[in-house]
This record gives C-alpha cells, sequence and structure tokens, in this order.
C-alpha cells in the first residue's frame, strides 16, 4: 500500500557548492522544525518558510500533510548531520517509526527555501552471493501484470533439492525484503536465500504487486488482500511443476505469514513456516495500536471500523488516521480484516514450524503462541534477542528500529538453523 511521506517541495535557486560542515542557522533551523513537530505545531513550521516556499506550499496544504506525517512516522527521535552542500544541509532523522533523510535549505535571512523528507539508505557493503550458488531471474503472469522475482539455487546440484516461497511482509516492500519508503533497508530476505542456499536449499523471493519490478494495472483502491494471496498461488504452482524440485515449503513473513496459509489450501504444498505471523485477525492488531492515539482518533477509528464491519467506507476520516485508514485503502482493509490466522492455521494438514523473536515490537510471542495453539502438532521456536526484522536487537524501541536500517547487521543463527534443520527433517 502506498504511503505519502513528502513533507514540503524544495525550492532551490543557489548553485550546489564544496561540502561542508552544518552552519549553526542550519542547525538552530533542524533543531525548531524537531521541536515544532513533535509539539504538533505545523503553524510554527510554517512561519519558518520564506515567502517563496509559502506562496508554493500554503498552509491549508502544509498542515494536513504534516498531520499525516505524524501519524505515520510518530515522533522524531533524533535529527544527526550528515552533509552540507551550499544552500543544502541533510540530517538523518530518526522517527519512531521510521529513518530518513531530513533536507534543508535556507536563504540568506534564515528562512526555509526548501523542506524534504527523503529515503535513507545506510551505507553498507553490498552483500555478495556466496560463490556457491547462482540467481536466476523468475516471472509470473498474472491477469494484470506480472510478478518478478529472484531463484537462487546451489550451482553443483546431484539431484532434486527442496524449493521455500518466501512471502514479504506489510507495505511496498520488495523481494530483498527492504522499502526504501518506509526507510526500510535491512536486506532480511536476500541474505535469507544465501543462507538457505549454502544449506542447499532453493528460494525464490519476490517483489509484491505493485512493487520494484512487479508490475501491475492494479490501483491502489482496487487492492485487495486475495490478490496477494493470487501471486503467491501462482508462484506455488510455478515451482511444484518444475521438475529441480523435491518439494515446494512456503515461507511467510509477517503479514506474509497470513498470506501464505490461505495460498497453500488444496495446494500443492509440503510444509509451511511463519515467521513473525500474527495469530490474531488484522483489526484487532490495527485497533490495539490505535490505543496509543487521543481518544478523539480512537473514536474515529471505530467509527470507520463499525462502518467497515458492515461493507460501509468512511470518507470523513481523521488526516492523523490517514496512514492506517484513508479511503483508498479502506477496501483492501475490508478484505485483510475478515481473516483470522489462528482458524486458518487450524486448517493446515502439512507440517508447519512457527517462528518467533522476543524483541519483535510489532508481533509479540503472544500471538506465536496463539498459532501453535490452533496446530498443536506444529513445532514452535522462539528465539531470544530476535525482532521483527529477524536480527539481533535489543528490546529498547529506538535502538531495535536501529536494526531495520543496517544492510550489513546478520540474520540470528538459530533462524536459519530452524529453518534448514526443519526442511532438511521433512519425508
Amino acid at each position: 500500500m502506498r504511503k505519502i511521506y513528502l513533507l514540503a517541495f524544495i525550492v532551490l535557486t543557489s548553485a550546489i557548492a564544496k561540502a561542508q560542515d552544518a552552519p549553526a542557522n542550519y542547525t538552530a533551523a533542524a533543531d525548531k522544525f524537531k521541536q515544532f513537530y513533535n509539539g504538533n505545531q505545523p503553524d510554527s513550521i510554517f512561519n519558518m518558510f520564506s515567502p517563496e516556499m509559502k506562496a508554493s506550499l500554503p498552509l491549508d496544504k502544509f498542515k494536513p500533510t504534516t498531520i499525516q506525517l505524524k501519524s505515520q512516522l510518530g515522533a522524531l527521535v533524533s535529527t544527526d548531520f550528515v552533509k552540507y552542500n551550499q544552500p543544502l544541509a541533510v540530517y538523518k532523522a530518526t522517527f519512531d517509526n521510521a529513518v530518513f533523510l531530513l533536507n534543508i535549505s535556507l536563504n540568506g535571512q534564515g528562512k526555509m527555501t526548501g523542506l524534504l523528507l527523503s529515503p535513507y539508505v545506510e551505507e553498507a557493503k553490498t552483500i555478495a552471493l556466496d560463490a556457491s550458488l547462482k540467481e536466476t531471474p523468475i516471472l509470473l503472469k498474472t491477469f494484470s501484470g506480472s510478478i518478478s522475482g529472484t531463484l537462487t539455487t546451489p550451482v553443483n546440484v546431484n539431484g532434486k533439492i527442496p524449493v521455500v516461497l518466501i512471502i514479504a511482509g506489510s507495505g511496498p516492500t520488495d523481494r530483498d525484503g527492504n522499502s526504501p519508503k518506509l526507510g526500510l533497508n535491512g536486506n532480511t530476505y536476500k541474505m535469507l536465500a544465501n543462507e538457505l542456499g549454502k544449506n542447499g536449499i532453493a528460494t525464490v523471493r519476490y517483489d509484491k504487486r505493485l512493487v520494484g519490478q512487479s508490475v501491475s494495472t492494479t490501483k491502489e483502491k482496487q487492492l485487495r488482500f486475495e490478490d496477494y494471496v493470487d501471486d503467491a498461488v501462482g508462484l506455488i504452482n510455478q515451482l511444484s511443476s518444475d521438475e529441480r524440485f523435491s518439494k515446494v515449503i512456503v515461507l511467510g513473513h509477517s503479514e506474509g505469514s497470513l498470506v501464505g496459509l490461505l495460498a497453500i489450501r488444496d495446494q500443492p504444498v509440503n510444509a509451511f513456516i511463519s515467521v513473525a505471523g500474527a495469530g490474531r485477525r488484522a483489526d484487532q492488531i490495527v485497533t490495539e495500536q490505535v490505543k496509543s492515539m487521543p481518544q478523539y482518533l480512537q473514536d474515529n477509528f471505530k467509527v470507520m471500523l463499525d462502518s467497515l464491519k458492515r461493507g460501509k467506507f468512511t470518507d470523513n476520516i481523521d488526516p492523523k488516521l490517514y496512514a492506517i485508514a484513508r479511503p483508498d485503502i479502506q477496501p483492501y482493509l475490508l478484505s485483510w480484516f475478515r481473516y483470522d490466522p489462528a482458524k486458518e492455521m487450524k486448517k493446515v494438514k502439512i507440517p508447519v514450524l512457527i517462528l518467533q523473536g522476543t524483541t519483535d515490537i510489532q508481533v509479540p510471542v503472544t500471538d506465536a503462541e496463539l498459532l501453535k495453539k490452533a496446530k498443536s502438532e506444529a513445532t514452535l521456536v522462539i528465539i531470544q534477542g530476535m525482532n521483527h526484522v529477524l536480527k539481533e536487537a535489543p528490546a529498547d524501541r529506538n535502538q531495535n528500529i536501529a536494526t531495520y536500517n543496517k544492510p550489513d547487521l546478520p540474520l540470528k543463527p538459530e533462524l536459519v538453523s530452524g529453518i534448514v534443520n526443519f526442511v532438511k527433517g521433512l519425508k
């Protein structure tokens, strides 16, 4: 689902010169922006604009955009200086829910002529494919376009090998497990493909519909949860008919766990792996998240949710709720909220592995326990110190979120060994 993170338009008239240290007036502007943003004072931020900036982005447009931004990203935790190329200073802006680059330009009077959030990508070594592996493109044709993915296999293969289909989590996530729009750059799925490949297990990871190289005529308002399920089913059938593979295992991460649970029904799949998957309906989880908001927003969300359960959409939604309940995504929410992961897990007839980390700030261990309760014979593995992006992380929220943007940070070894042992133990 597409989200809007544009804060303001850049209006630059000066040439970019040699990089320098941040001037004091830029540091002061960044500090004031943080103060006003966290204090819910968009009018005060607007007063920092130059006349040209105010003309290009009037208050009646800037204010609701900023309110929506706050509801999506949360509080601004820190602004760390990155570089200064006159007249533009760039700061690493760490929010509660994501990390971005904050770009600020000032005129001679210290007024803002540009203010923009852009994706933050930490500079890191490219994760090299292990020499024992090879990658080849895979393409699935759909009614509305095509799904583009990557097949990773060991180079020297004797006979058939198992293949794991990796289904991504929520948001505009690509085949590697990254989402620049959300400030997510962990390379989680690419790392997983590398590690499983080294253990003789092939993988397919793919760009979700409307993401990366996957092409679709589907618009945001037309998107349904079942579209993701259909894409996974298509890939399952494609892999099951491939003579190179002995078994097809579906692995769903986060929201992808529910997608996988629905996709494996009556399909030629040998096993299912849920990684950080919810055990409750999504409407219950979102309602729980909304409880941290002011009461009037909780009430507004409840009205929308009650209408949604009756099949009616709500156009008049508070801007602060746009990230999770704007009109264009309400049809998707309706299709998503109707499914109960625990009930779907009860229907599974094949071997199941449930993996969950103890420092996951998005999905608690209790959700994994609900899935286990629904299928008592499933294997449940709780991994100490693993977070939602499947890496070592402390419980502290800010430090935990920081790992979402560390592409060099390895996966938790227990995750890899748990999957390898499960797959190799299948009969």
